[in-house]
């Protein structure tokens, strides 16, 4: 089994680190063909603006979405979520290029800016009644995406309730921008 990393910018490294100590085959994809060595994929979390100049500057759109329509398994944390979102709110001024596959919506660092960072226990039932352990998870948010909507096929395993009167991010340039296949 080998399970491919996302490898332009970002949090990559980590990620490899913790799929050897578990005696898995972590394989770095800087390049399309790649893909094809893989059974599964971890987008990281890191700058999605910046990882998504590089993949299109690698040409890695195109198999990254074909990669995510196969069924396999994909799993994206921070940036990697903002990748795999089928539309997301709080772009750059001309957005960035999204893989998409993921029935949501998010909203880009949508938790403020690093100083606004903090952490929290998360209640995951859905996880408890599956797999067993501990009722909560300790959530960071750093610099974090949000979830905003999803889609009738998508299963949330935790949420982080947020008054509708605290605004936590509000950008003059906000832009949707959803992918098309």
């Amino acid at each position: 089994m080998a399970v491919g990393v996302l490898a332009l910018q970002g949090s990559f490294n980590e990620h490899i680190a913790v799929l050897r100590r578990l005696g898995v085959k972590g394989v770095e994809i800087r390049k399309p063909e790649q893909l094809q060595d893989v059974s599964y994929l971890i987008i990281p979390g890191g700058e999605s603006t910046t990882m998504a100049k590089l993949a299109e500057y690698h040409n890695l759109f195109p198999a990254l979405r074909e990669f995510v329509k196969t069924g396999k398994p994909v799993w994206g944390t921070c940036a990697g979520l903002i990748f795999l979102a089928d539309k997301a709110i709080g772009q750059k001024t001309g957005g960035q290029e999204l893989v998409g596959g993921l029935d949501c919506t998010v909203h880009r660092n949508y938790f403020g800016s690093q100083i606004q960072s903090f952490e929290a226990d998360l209640l995951v039932p859905e996880l408890v009644s599956k797999e067993g352990g501990p009722e909560t998870f300790r959530g960071v948010f750093i610099r974090a995406p949000a979830v905003l909507e999803v889609g009738p096929g998508v299963d949330v395993l935790a949420e982080y309730p947020v008054s509708s009167t605290n605004v936590l991010y509000s950008s003059s340039a906000v832009q949707i921008q959803e992918v098309c296949f």
